[in-house]
């Protein structure tokens, strides 16, 4: 009795209604917030929200491709310039220097900041014995050197003391159309720079312009290795693993010249590089793909519109392969303007010969 007044005390504090009232309160009117309505209009806010950023970062990368492309070719003609400049040139400006120091230092600055851009912005980026020598380019069929190398084929004719060779493993009969195939390379390759001398087109029944046949590797390393051996042969560039369109002769080629190079079978002074694959998107950017190549690959050449246009000329030499997909690819395709190079060494492709196996 005497602890009445305690358990009315208590009871008046502790009323399970009013917090169950207080608890509920806020989802009672979040639910009523949340109507169908409501929440069509949140997603289509958020959704435009989202897209216009999205919008916005592409235009950015876009203005920034454009512009280190043109700050690319400005800085490569700056260089060839620099070079070109004689050794009395070279002694005069020392010279104007000396007499000059506030001039002296600013020059330096100038020049120091371009030679920083010089080296991290290059048109053309290879291995020094991809550049000088006598240089291999393996493909299979008649047009692979246009739609796929264009670019190295274009850089690599330019410079002096560099001999390219072709390397076709068919004749591009695959629907019946070699002889036509044949001078359609010959004709290509001269506007690329490479003479007909230099022209190795293989007609081999077991090596037939089919995606339907499989190449052996052992038959495709023979033609290879001989050629390598006959022309003394310093580099050889070819397809990676995935062949650029996963086409299944160029993929048999690069494991052909693979296994080549795991036998140690290759001369002592012999380079292997290969072709970046890239994905879909990356592939049809054009020349915006310039930055992802500059920051994800260690060699390429990019070419400049009027370079690339030779490239484009020699594709159209090939009239029996000019369907409306490849008319759209010889305008979109960033292999007309830019090839990524990759030097393989024996981890690499004992790597690969494992995810070739599983």
């Amino acid at each position: 009795m005497k602890l009445n007044w305690l358990s009315e005390f208590l009871a008046n504090i502790v009323n399970a209604s009013a917090i169950t009232e207080a608890v509920t309160r806020p989802f009672i009117g979040l639910r009523q917030q949340l109507t169908p309505s409501s929440i069509y209009c949140l997603i289509k806010s958020s959704s435009a929200e989202a897209l216009e950023h999205i919008l916005i970062a592409c235009a950015v990368y876009l203005l920034v491709c454009l512009g280190l492309y043109k700050l690319t070719f400005w800085l490569s003609a700056a260089a060839a310039a620099t070079a070109a400049a004689s050794p009395s040139d070279a002694r005069n400006s020392n010279n104007n220097n000396n007499n000059s120091s506030s001039n002296n230092s600013s020059g330096s600055g100038e020049s120091g900041l371009r030679n920083a851009l010089q080296c991290g912005l290059r048109s053309v980026h290879l291995p020094k014995a991809a550049l000088m020598g006598r240089v291999l380019l393996v493909i299979a069929h008649p047009d692979d050197e246009c739609m796929f190398f264009g670019p190295l084929i274009y850089t690599l004719t330019q410079r002096d003391g560099c001999q390219v060779y072709v390397l076709c493993l068919s004749n591009g009969n695959y629907e019946q159309k070699g002889q036509v195939r044949r001078d359609e390379l010959y004709r290509a390759c001269k506007r690329l720079g490479i003479c007909e001398s230099n022209i190795i087109l293989v007609n081999a029944t077991n090596l037939p312009d089919d995606p339907n046949v499989e190449w052996r590797s052992d038959a495709v390393a023979s033609f290879i290795l001989h050629t390598v051996e006959s022309l003394d042969i310093q580099a050889i560039f070819t397809f990676d693993r995935d062949g650029v369109s996963s086409h299944p002769n160029h993929c048999a080629v690069y494991y052909a010249a693979a296994s080549l190079c795991l036998a140690n079978l290759l001369p002592k002074g012999c380079k292997f590089y290969t072709l970046d694959s890239i994905n879909l998107v990356r592939k049809y950017l054009s020349i915006f793909d310039l930055l992802c190549t500059c920051f994800m690959s260690s060699h390429w050449c990019i070419l400049s519109w009027k370079d690339a246009s030779i490239v484009r000329s020699a594709m159209m030499e090939h009239q029996s392969q000019l369907k409306w997909f490849r008319w759209l690819y010889i305008y979109t395709s960033r292999y007309m303007f830019i090839n990524s190079i990759r030097e393989i060494n024996l981890s690499d492709i004992e790597l690969e010969m494992q995810i070739h196996d599983n």
